[in-house]
């Protein structure tokens, strides 16, 4: 079996499906790429036994089909140095053993058998199927998945929801302190469905998305998903369990709202929570007119600071406590110059929405708080 292939267009997609690959696999099978060769297109598989990727690669020209497993580490070690040119591969079925030819050189290297290699899961007949562009797929990923919990007693909690409805397409994620809520109008289904996505397919498709353009085919039934996009197919095992009611924690008629520069709290936030106590990052955000007080302090240390904001406000001053690492993450994966706070009391969640929403879009985050000493 031989074929040739352009270096830099192998290296890219295999890099792209590589991240797939665990560490530490039970099986050394799944160290492996499977590249199986068929009628001129080189079809490159990785599975880690819950997520397997596809992707496929036209080849200039090949000689028979066959297929064949790869050891990942070395040939994406080895094809990293080499610059653009076209690489020969010859794999001798019996032996297993396959020789890489460049210009200047060959590398050698055994395979593994191919038969070996676990089949990905199949897609029951009950799989309800919906479609959304590349970019608001990636825009909704982007937003949500850093608010995945990782909570072992809780799994339902470590992915990202899908809640689709004829109208919209809501993706929600949080892990109890922080809740992500982006809703986008721009893509719907036929019937009411949900999913849990957990976060490593969540992460590969973030990587993946912005290579892409056009629509993503989502099919899903109770146990797998899969996306088909234009150079890629990932198909993954799903979050099994209820989702809770994400609609019933978001505090509702909020009294108290600010609207304040993002940039500027996020550098205000991050010199004062320099000396916040360090076992729980609280710092305290005091609202009056048209002004905001942020400070903290570590009793341990002996060390305070304090910064005061211009923002927008009209109501009675108040006070309430946030964890400043949770805050600045919220504040980060949102793109709006200001941002809106809402609040009703110390004692509820703040809700944080940008001032100008993304078209056909309605993102809504949300913060508990953390108790005031004083």
């Amino acid at each position: 079996m031989k074929f040739i292939v352009s270096s830099t267009a192998l290296f890219s997609h295999l890099q792209a499906v590589s991240r797939v690959i665990n560490s530490k696999n039970a099986l050394p099978i799944l160290d492996c790429f499977l590249f199986q060769l068929e009628d001129g297109t080189l079809t490159i598989t990785v599975s880690d036994s819950e997520t397997t990727m596809v992707t496929s690669i036209e080849v200039n020209e090949s000689d028979s089909n066959g297929k064949i497993a790869v050891t990942a580490k070395t040939l994406l070690d080895a094809l990293k140095e080499i610059p653009e040119q076209p690489l020969s591969f010859t794999i001798n079925p019996e032996t297993k053993e396959i020789t890489v030819e460049y210009m200047n050189g060959k590398y050698s290297l055994m395979g593994q058998n191919a038969d070996e290699f676990p089949l990905s899961a199949t897609l029951g007949e009950s799989a309800v199927q919906v479609e959304m562009n590349a970019e608001i797929l990636l825009a909704g990923i982007n937003r949500s998945v850093f608010a995945t919990a990782d909570d072992e007693l809780r799994p339902v909690m470590n992915g990202i929801y899908f809640d689709i409805t004829t109208e919209d397409i809501t993706l929600v994620a949080s892990d109890g302190h922080k809740l992500v809520r982006c809703k986008t109008l721009a893509a719907r289904g036929t019937e009411r469905a949900a999913f849990i996505l957990p976060k490593k397919p969540s992460n590969l498709l973030k990587n993946l998305l912005p290579k892409e353009a056009g629509m993503v085919k989502i099919e899903f039934d109770e146990r797998n998903a899969m996306f088909t996009m234009e150079n890629y197919r990932m198909v993954c095992r799903l979050i099994e369990g209820r989702y809770p009611n994400y609609n019933s924690v978001i505090p509702q008629n909020n009294p108290h709202k600010v609207t304040v520069d993002r940039q500027q709290l996020i550098g205000a936030l991050r010199r004062v929570s320099i000396f916040s106590s360090q076992a729980s990052s609280l710092i305290k955000l005091r609202v009056q007119e048209n002004q905001m007080v942020i400070s903290a302090q570590d009793i341990d240390f002996s060390t305070s600071a304090e910064e005061t904001q211009v923002c927008q406000y009209a109501g009675n001053p108040m006070s309430i406590g946030f964890k400043s690492t949770f805050l600045i993450d919220i504040l980060n994966n949102i793109s709006s110059n200001e941002v809106i706070i809402e609040l009703a009391d110390p004692s509820r969640a703040g809700v944080i929405i940008p001032v100008e929403q993304a078209q056909e879009e309605d993102l809504l985050m949300l913060l508990m708080p953390m108790m005031l000493n004083d």
